[in-house]
């Protein structure tokens, strides 16, 4: 199945928060309006909306207040998508040239922070403190995340719970929070936001490990960007991390690492992916992102037995399953 098949039933408010992202990022400044609009324009799957929007199910359903939710985390998202872009030095993404590399870096930052304020702006619509207090704290661990991806950099010796921790702060809280605070902006009472928030979480680490297995395994067409853009940039993933425990393939591995490091990743990386693929370490980290999967799916039969719990469901299967 397809996402945007998960998606049909909701497709007009889909839609309506898709122009609201359009309509709140324009700005007179021309150079800004376009650099700020290209990655919006080349698409994306829109996972934290929808998740806003199906958790607004669970309460009093208004899409005019949910969208003061929904907006603002997805531009959080492109905004850190922007900036990520800048410090991998990457040339595309969503199989379109990255702002950075159709500008510059200086275009992309500030396009970046520009996005960042909009989805501030944005949120302070909304007048329960509860969710300006959780939107914080997340945006917080999300940098916090980013800075400890920068500082193990080709570090082949972190560990499997240091990369988990990582990713809790970089992806899985923004997907866990977008669940919650729909739910929250809807009214609900508080076991099921809680409930919504332990299934994003789950489904988040799911989205990230699978994402990082794509990374090694996908083509370029599959993903929208070179396979092994991980290695090269020296983010060391789980399936690489797994790899590494492997006795007899760690020192070739660790040759050919330290060989991309020191061209700074400006060298052909085929060899390192083939002994990653060729390793159990795609499918110990295909393991466990099942196990989190299967989590998050746990967590839904707590929930009242409505369509936006089939929905969530499936999503949670699309992620389980994704080749893109």
């Amino acid at each position: 199945m397809k996402l945007w098949d998960i998606y049909a039933t909701m497709k007009q408010d889909v839609s309506y928060i898709e122009r609201e992202l359009e309509r709140t990022i324009t700005t007179d400044n021309e150079l800004l309006n376009e650099a700020s609009l290209h990655l919006l324009k080349a698409g994306g799957k829109r996972i934290r909306p929808v998740f806003v929007l199906l958790s607004g199910k669970f309460g009093t359903y208004d899409i005019e207040q949910l969208k003061r939710v929904a907006v603002p985390l997805e531009l959080i998202h492109m905004a850190s998508l922007v900036h990520d872009d800048v410090i991998d030095d990457a040339e595309t993404r969503r199989g379109q040239l990255t702002v950075k590399a159709k500008w510059d870096n200086r275009v992309a930052m500030y396009a970046g922070d520009y996005i960042h304020g909009k989805a501030l702006m944005v949120a302070t619509e909304l007048k329960q403190p509860e969710i300006h207090r959780i939107l914080s704290k997340a945006m917080v661990e999300m940098c916090i995340g980013e800075m400890e991806q920068i500082r193990d950099f080709f570090n082949t010796d972190q560990t499997v719970r240091q990369y988990m921790l990582r990713i809790r702060r970089k992806t899985a809280l923004l997907i866990a929070v977008s669940c919650q605070l729909g739910a929250i902006a809807a009214g609900t009472d508080r076991r099921i936001d809680r409930a919504l928030y332990r299934f994003g979480y789950n489904v988040g680490m799911a989205f990230q490990i699978r994402d990082d297995v794509l990374d090694l395994t996908g083509t370029e067409a599959q993903i929208g960007k070179p396979p092994g853009n991980d290695i090269r940039q020296g983010n060391l993933t789980l399936p690489v991390i797994y790899s590494l425990q492997d006795p007899e393939l760690r020192q070739p591995l660790l040759t050919e690492i330290e060989r991309i490091r020191e061209m700074n990743g400006e060298t052909d990386v085929s060899a390192a992916l083939d002994m990653i693929r060729a390793s159990a370490g795609i499918k110990q980290a295909e393991q466990l992102a099942n196990r989190y999967t299967d989590k998050a799916l746990s967590v839904l039969e707590q929930l009242p037995n409505i369509r936006a719990r089939k929905n969530l469901k499936d999503i949670a299967h699309f992620i389980a399953n994704r080749s893109h």
